[in-house]
């Protein structure tokens, strides 16, 4: 019995992915488990593994074409399947799949897929399915106007030198048919059909360029729109003199670094954070308008956003009021290094309820940043600067750090922004008070 596997719904709102590489070709023999192609989402890389073991009778789509969630994959031959099997089965909407990371050559550690049950299938036959053929290869330019013609008309204009582009079809939707070309070629050699003008030269560099919108771009706009028509965003400003915190930094840096782990500024940050988040809960809340509600989360979920060469992420730190700053360090910085390495999984992006984006670090000093929707707020971090501050009434050199936090107005009056702003700048000039707490 002959069945069409799909591309599974795997979960966190994706709905699309690009094929990336098949490790199958028609007639393989496969066993179930085994990969049969590599899946770029929004999110992750991932392989999609068969439910079942069987025999490869069709390919749908090509390396390079993005695909929705319920188009056919391949088409399986299985043995020992009955009719009313199949029916059972076709009858089961995909369930979503759990991914968790796996090593892989060349791509380092990507999110597979383990198969929850056989519901991804559905009978051979079924009607609208596309062709595997139908697919355009990866990066293969389109011209403007294409000619709908067979391949006896296509090899009848080449061999006759007519631009079957220019032949009027009159065959099925426009279709180019042979005696069509044959019409066209002898009004041409008549001298009925004038010849096109020859295209004027292209420059030597073009004036655009097309690029493609990877799948993590596409997904950054469509939550950025999501966020600003959503949420009522509302920013707060402020600076902070940071001399004690680079005082500490400085002093316990190279101890760090002796256990292999980088000290920066972001761990104080982070619990500083916390601290004012369970204050404020408010701000580690979200709005459920369907239930008219409000969420209020007791755990403190992080998300820390990372600049990587395909586009921003937003993995999540869990936990972070349980973690020393040792321990944060440790996260932060391997997370980063997972997320510029594309070995995320969907588990990391899962129940973040706050977000922090560095831009200080890489030279940044304020922004007006945008809150990672459905959450009530995002802190976005500055570069420390050396410059002249007062105290004891005394101008002296110091470090300020600037801070700017975007908040949901439906959720966070302005006042609550600023007390919250206020008890996260109090522990970062003093941070020694964050161990009090």
């Amino acid at each position: 019995m002959r069945y069409i596997f799909k591309f599974p719904d795997i979960g966190e709102g994706i709905s699309e992915g690009k094929i990336l590489q098949w490790y199958v070709k028609k007639g393989q023999a496969i066993k179930s488990g085994e990969s049969l192609v590599k899946m770029e989402t929004d999110k992750v890389v991932t392989d999609i593994p068969s439910p079942r073991a069987g025999t490869i009778t069709n390919i749908f789509g090509k390396e390079g074409e993005v695909i929705k969630v319920d188009d056919p994959l391949v088409e399986l031959e299985i043995e020992g399947i009955s009719g009313a099997e199949a029916q059972a089965i076709a009858a089961e909407r995909p369930k979503p799949l759990e991914a968790k990371p796996i090593d892989e050559k060349g791509f380092g550690v990507v999110g597979t897929l383990e198969v929850a049950g056989d519901s991804a299938f559905l009978p051979a036959g079924t009607e609208g399915l596309p062709p595997p053929e139908a697919a355009e290869a990866p990066g293969e330019e389109k011209p403007l106007k294409k000619a709908l013609a067979t391949p006896v008309a296509r090899a009848m204009a080449k061999e006759l030198g007519v631009d079957i582009n220019q032949v009027p079809g009159t065959g099925p939707a426009g279709r180019v048919m042979k005696a069509d070309i044959q019409r066209f070629y002898e009004k041409k050699q008549a001298g009925e059909i004038k010849p096109l003008t020859a295209p004027a030269p292209e420059p030597a560099e073009p004036r655009v360029v097309y690029e493609p919108l990877s799948q993590m771009r596409k997904a950054i706009a469509r939550n950025m729109l999501r966020s600003k028509q959503s949420a009522a965003h509302m920013t707060a400003i402020e600076e902070v003199e940071v001399s004690e915190l680079v005082k500490l930094r400085e002093t316990h840096k190279q101890a760090y670094a002796d256990r292999g782990v980088k000290l920066s500024y972001l761990p104080f940050i982070f619990k500083a954070v916390v601290a004012g988040l369970k204050e404020f809960p408010l701000l580690n809340a979200e709005m459920d308008l369907e239930n008219d509600r409000m969420i209020l989360k007791n755990y403190y979920h992080i998300g820390v956003a990372v600049d990587t060469k395909e586009g921003l992420v937003v993995p999540v730190i869990r936990d972070v009021d349980k973690l020393s700053i040792f321990q944060l360090s440790q996260k932060i910085v391997e997370t980063a290094e997972r997320a510029r390495e594309r070995k995320l999984t969907l588990e990391d992006f899962k129940d973040g309820t706050f977000s922090v984006t560095n831009y200080g670090s890489i030279g940044g000093t304020y922004g007006v940043p945008v809150i990672n929707y459905p959450q009530a707020a995002i802190l976005g971090v500055g570069r420390i600067m050396k410059t002249p501050v007062v105290k004891d009434d005394q101008v002296v050199v110091g470090y300020v750090l600037p801070l700017s936090m975007s908040v949901d107005h439906r959720i966070v009056d302005g006042a609550q922004a600023a007390r919250f702003m206020v008890k996260v700048t109090g522990f970062l000039k003093d941070p020694a008070s964050l161990l009090l707490i």
